[in-house]
């Protein structure tokens, strides 16, 4: 018996007809006349947002350079005297400052949060603690109140704050708080999540920026993150946002006395809040939006580098795509809603609605998500099938490598990472690019979805000390628990590429296949849930 037997009838007369060489013919027409046209406007596109991305980065690098050699500091730029003890006045020479810590559910970090509030150095009668609980769970309800109380036995002036609904998640309780009687004294309110810790010195080192500053709105501190060396996801977590913080941070307060509240280790002018317009909840980044808002109305902002606050990580990889999608949704909303209001503002100058709309929103909240998932996960494997479409080696290797230097250059420490973030950023680009349209196009309804992001505290840092495992084991199938980490999109990009990485291997170049093969395995590892997460990093 021969090949030719064995294929079907009807499939042999389509052979000797001709069909599969016209379909061929069909095919390369296609080929020629749509896809790699398609594919060369797609490769100037990721260019072009490419150098938009360096010079941006450049700029802050230039920027950060001349401040460490210039020893500009905020408290040489800003008047800024300590608070001093006077008998004659009393403690009226201290302002009455509010601390706010909204919280939900947080029944493993709540103590620290509310005892490090309760710690802080400020004197007791011009200080308000208030608690805001948007808690759902009736014991970690219970435990809160409890705590408030166990403080105001001590003498704290602290209040608990509950609500009958979660109207506005965040932004509402913020608001909801600021409308109390006994807030109207208070001149500056302080903002902590519920998994922050500042040192008691915080207030005395933040509050004297607006005492001799009427046009400072806003004083923005530094996270510091107590479980950085749980695993390889907390470690490059930490590399991207001390890039935030010590870079994007400091430019923004530096040479526009402008950038995104963090929405937490902060302090705010309570008169800016209010000409703002006060808390909006019309996008999942109230901090933000309060920000750009009060910001336009004339009000300066100013980040203290040194001025660092503890707070935790998230350590799961379905806590940490929560996060993501929030904070790449969210910007991505807010320049569709205040564009426009931005253009029109007639209080800012030229230059500073230009840093806003373009280096603010538009490359770093747009650009760079887009452009990271699109070039290195789409473009590059595409282009492995059409070697007509060539790929410039400046683009493929020298800025993609100055852009990572720069950014990995903030946490020294991890440098050796740096190939294990590069890996990560690429597949978490993926979950930021899908939010970024959700955001801009309102598609859907995740548009305002806010999920709280989980916090351990003590339970994974500590399990030992706290007789409870880190992580407590489910009652449902494994097969249920294995499927519910599952996430299709990025198994589907990582076989995608993975085929793609297979093609060039054997008609391309090695190199190419070297890049395309570690990118799938983590676009796989990743969705697979969170495995890769529990990789302890490498020392």
């Amino acid at each position: 018996m021969d090949l030719v037997s064995l294929i079907p009838q009807t499939l042999l007369q389509l052979i000797r007809g001709g069909v599969v060489q016209k379909l061929r013919v069909v095919w390369q027409h296609m080929r020629e006349l749509l896809i790699v046209p398609i594919l060369k406007i797609a490769v100037f596109i990721c260019l072009a947002m490419s150098v938009m991305l360096f010079i941006d980065r450049v700029y802050m690098a230039v920027v950060i350079l001349f401040l460490k050699l210039s020893g500009r500091k905020p408290e040489k730029h800003y008047k800024w005297e300590e608070i001093k003890d006077d008998i004659e006045m009393g403690n009226s020479n201290y302002p009455m400052v509010l601390v706010q810590v909204p919280m939900y559910n947080e029944k493993e970090v709540y103590q620290l949060s509310i005892g490090a509030a309760c710690a802080l150095s400020w004197p007791s009668d011009r200080i308000i603690i208030q608690v805001l609980d948007d808690s759902t769970n009736p014991d970690t309800k219970g435990s809160v109140q409890i705590e408030c109380q166990k403080w105001a036995s001590k003498g704290i002036n602290i209040y608990y704050e509950s609500r009958s609904n979660r109207n506005g998640y965040k932004a509402g309780a913020l608001k909801e708080g600021l409308e109390h009687d006994y807030v109207e004294t208070c001149d500056f309110v302080v903002i902590f999540d519920a998994d922050f810790q500042p040192d008691p010195d915080f207030l005395r080192r933040s509050i004297p920026y607006f005492l001799h500053n009427p046009d400072i709105g806003l004083v923005q501190a530094r996270w510091e993150f107590v479980n950085a060396n749980e695993c390889l996801q907390t470690r490059v977590q930490e590399m991207s946002l001390n890039y935030h913080f010590g870079v994007e941070q400091e430019v923004g307060s530096s040479t526009y006395a402008f950038f995104g509240f963090n929405g937490t280790a902060g302090v705010w002018r309570v008169a800016a809040i209010e000409e703002a317009g006060g808390w909006k909840d019309r996008t999942t980044v109230e901090d933000m939006d309060l920000a750009v808002r009060a910001s336009l109305a004339g009000w300066k902002f100013v980040y203290i580098d040194d001025l660092k606050v503890k707070n935790e990580l998230p350590s799961t990889f379905k806590a940490f795509r929560y996060q993501q999608h929030r904070w790449s949704c969210g910007p991505a909303n807010l320049f569709r809603k205040m564009f426009m209001e931005i253009i029109k503002n007639k209080t800012v100058h030229l230059w500073k609605k230009i840093y806003v709309i373009y280096s603010f929103f538009l490359v770093r909240k747009i650009v760079a998500h887009i452009v990271t998932f699109f070039f290195y996960s789409v473009i590059i494997p595409t282009c492995v099938f059409f070697p007509e479409v060539k790929l410039p080696i400046w683009e493929l290797f020298y800025l993609p490598t100055v852009i990572t230097i720069l950014n990995a250059i903030e946490t020294p420490r991890s440098i050796h990472l740096v190939v294990f973030w590069i890996l990560f950023d690429n597949v978490m680009a993926l979950k930021r690019t899908k939010g970024t349209f959700i955001g801009l196009f309102e598609a859907g309804g995740r548009v305002k979805e806010w999920v709280v992001t989980e916090k351990l505290g003590d339970a994974l840092l500590k399990p030992k000390e706290n007789n409870r495992p880190a992580i407590k084991p489910s009652k449902r199938s494994r097969f249920s628990a294995f499927m519910e980490r599952v996430h299709l999109l990025e198994v589907g990009m990582g076989i995608y590429i993975l085929v793609s990485a297979c093609y060039d291997a054997l008609f391309g170049k090695y190199w190419y296949f070297i890049y395309l093969f570690g990118q799938a395995i983590a676009f796989l590892v990743m969705g697979f849930g969170h495995v890769g997460t529990l990789i302890p990093p490498p020392s």
